[in-house]
């Protein structure tokens, strides 16, 4: 029996493998990804790695055994059919009689069209039989400390979330969550939303870059027409800078605030504060 993750190389799917590793035999885990010279490290380590690429569907033909436990991890491209690509997963899951099939998905308080190929895949995966675990990840603190360049250039966090709250969480994070529920038992047909423990505004968050970075950093508001195109002059192409200004009027509107407890419970500890990944992001 193997726990397989699809992947296995994308930011998530790395914390995934790494923590993975310290809970069970290497030989006990299969990274599946696009390109195997990427896992490299992994392969050094004993852990199986097989090619498999949502695009090609006959990749997956035999990389998944009964009683395997398989870990989806939702494509990136999206501008090439999402829910086609996790359906190839899906199928290959229920053809081979896998133990459980787990998948990231988003909150289901999120209405933003990010959201809309998650419930695509949800639906899909219920209709499928299998057991299931979906882990409707929240927001991560990355997708903001990874891109403090723009922010320490111009003194300014712009977004279109107006004072909206984000109950964002590190990739560790979640990562954490994905992997008790691979190790664990008792999380068939469980449907878990995960986010930090503590919501932040944007206001707040330039409050805490403000305090590391002992410059006076403010919190630009705008509408959402205008976020749209001060991402798509910043290079994003125009179907993913609406989809993340999407996200932001969702939050204005509270979607992104998580308050169910599922990450702490399930990880057994207290989400990473952002203030944390703000530091850790600005030393390195």
């Amino acid at each position: 029996m193997s726990i397989v993750v699809t992947g296995a190389t994308g930011n998530l799917g790395r914390h995934i493998v790494e923590q993975l590793l310290e809970k069970v035999p290497a030989d006990r885990i299969t990274a599946a990804v696009r390109t195997p010279g990427k896992a490299a490290e992994f392969a050094e380590r004993g852990v199986k790695i097989a090619a498999a690429d949502y695009n090609s569907p006959e990749t997956f033909d035999g990389l998944f055994a009964a009683g395997d436990k398989v870990l989806l991890i939702s494509g990136n491209e999206f501008d090439k059919g999402r829910v086609g690509q996790h359906q190839v997963v899906i199928d290959a899951a229920k053809a081979a009689g896998v133990a459980l099939l787990a998948y990231t998905s988003a909150p289901g308080s999120l209405t933003a069209a990010l959201a809309d190929d998650h419930r695509e895949t949800e639906a899909a995966l219920l209709a499928s039989g299998l057991p299931y675990a979906l882990l409707r990840n929240g927001w991560y603190h990355e997708n903001y400390t990874e891109n403090l360049a723009p922010v320490l250039a111009h003194d300014a966090v712009t977004h279109a979330a107006g004072e909206g709250r984000v109950s964002s969480a590190a990739r560790a994070d979640y990562a954490a969550a994905a992997v008790a529920v691979l190790t664990g038992e008792g999380h068939e047909n469980q449907t878990y939303e995960l986010g930090g423990d503590v919501a932040w505004s944007f206001a707040e968050y330039a409050a805490e870059l403000s305090r590391q970075t002992g410059k006076e950093i403010g919190s630009n508001a705008v509408d959402v027409e205008t976020f749209t195109g001060i991402l798509t002059g910043a290079g994003l192409p125009a179907p993913l800078a609406g989809i993340l200004a999407g996200v932001d009027a969702s939050i204005e509107k509270g979607e992104l605030v998580v308050e169910s407890g599922d990450l702490s419970r399930l990880t057994g500890r207290p989400t990473t504060p952002i203030a944390e990944s703000i530091a850790g992001a600005l030393k390195g």
